[in-house]
């Protein structure tokens, strides 16, 4: 698989607070220019480094309280990073709906909405044919796959957990990373100074949208893999409405994510305060979380240090129990099928899903019927529903601010 954190990827290792030797390196190995030494990009730390950050800190909160101080620190420091200590105020949604398109045991439906006046958010809805009672929300949005035939939410594997999840009796809200997808052919780009605040303002509007679309608000999980597990760990950390969350392959104590859309803004750190994504994800204590790791990227050593990290923290809440890890050490970076299927199993658990409607008897994966729709058919605007003569068409007209 062809990841696209190769051409975004900002491999640096540099000092937070710990007096380590300061240095940044781009992927060709060349000096990275006029980085921010507030921001943590990439491989920021070692893996040694990594470790003993954690180790420090665990030794600052050794009673619930004491991290729910640090908690509060942490989240604070992330929406003032991202330019979100003050929100903007919420503009009506105004979703443009598509036609429903049904299948064996689900629907889609393509969708947009806006976050902030002319910004529109894009995605597909996928919700079981028979509805019975308030459903669970579930959000998910992908990471940097790149290939013409394996991009965003548009893979074949990312179609079949939407429509798995939908099975088993969610409503799931599928949607375009910031600048993928239809809105990167208007001129939206991925690659830019802000994305990480706009994408993470486009996830906070996409839980006002699940619970306008009546969701139950106690049930709302949140998935992701790559870029897409760093948006959930971050939506998570800010969003108390969050009450599940699965980051598959991204939470680790040294990597940053090499996305600037994960760490191209100063959300870890300020000349007082450093933090990493295991802390972050860890913000998420007492709600139920599950890591997806492997043996062939920054996860691989989860099992011994990002986990029983975690589950010292959840335990000083009493509820060890509701933060586990699905390790799978011969795999590599990706949302396969093993993963997919631990992912099942735990929302099943927390949200009342019915996992019999996803997975056989004997634990294997159960995808016959679902439907892989090209691309251009998940798009939200078309001739029948064209892109608002008032919508924003590119990163730079964005207006935060009255």
């Amino acid at each position: 698989m062809k990841i696209k954190e190769t051409t975004l990827f900002f491999s640096a290792i540099v000092i937070a607070m710990l007096n380590f030797p300061t240095m940044a390196v781009s992927q060709d190995k060349s000096p990275v220019k006029n980085i921010d030494p507030m921001f943590c990009m990439g491989e920021y730390w070692t893996e040694a480094q990594g470790k003993e950050f954690l180790e420090q800190m665990r030794q600052t909160y050794t009673t619930a309280a004491a991290w729910k101080k640090r908690a509060k620190q942490i989240r604070a420091h992330i929406l003032k990073g991202a330019g979100l200590e003050k929100f903007p105020e919420k503009c009506p949604l105004k979703p443009i709906f598509g036609e429903k398109r049904a299948f064996d045991g689900y629907q889609v439906q393509n969708v947009a909405f806006e976050s902030l006046p002319g910004v529109y958010v894009t995605g597909s809805l996928y919700t079981p044919t028979q509805v019975q009672g308030i459903l669970p929300g579930i959000l998910t949005v992908e990471g940097h796959w790149d290939l013409p035939t394996d991009y965003g939410r548009y893979r074949p594997e990312a179609q079949k957990r939407f429509a798995s999840m939908a099975r088993m009796g969610a409503m799931v809200w599928a949607y375009d990373a910031v600048g993928f997808g239809q809105l990167a052919d208007f001129g939206w780009r991925h690659v830019h100074p802000r994305s990480l605040r706009q994408q993470l303002w486009n996830s906070i509007r996409g839980v006002d949208f699940l619970i306008s679309m009546g969701v139950d608000p106690k049930r709302i999980g949140m998935t992701g893999a790559s870029g897409g597990g760093t948006q959930t760990f971050l939506l998570t950390a800010v969003e108390d409405r969050i009450a599940v969350s699965v980051p598959v392959v991204m939470v680790s104590s040294y990597f940053f994510g090499g996305c600037i859309c994960e760490s191209g803004m100063p959300i870890h750190k300020s000349k007082n305060f450093q933090t990493n994504n295991v802390e972050i994800a860890a913000t998420a204590a007492p709600r139920p979380m599950l890591l997806i790791s492997c043996g062939g990227d920054w996860t691989k050593r989860t099992p011994e240090i990002e986990y029983p990290h975690c589950k010292y923290i959840y335990g000083l809440f009493g509820k060890s129990d509701l933060v586990e890890n699905a390790h799978f050490p011969a795999e590599k970076h990706d949302y396969g099928d093993s993963k997919r299927a631990a992912v099942y199993v735990f929302f099943a658990k927390h949200l009342g899903l019915d996992v019999t409607r996803a997975m056989n008897a004997d634990g294997t994966l159960n995808e016959k019927g679902i439907v892989i729709e090209d691309q251009k058919v998940l798009y939200s605007f078309d001739d029948k529903h064209p892109f608002p003569a008032h919508g924003i068409k590119n990163n730079d007209g964005v207006v935060w601010e009255k």
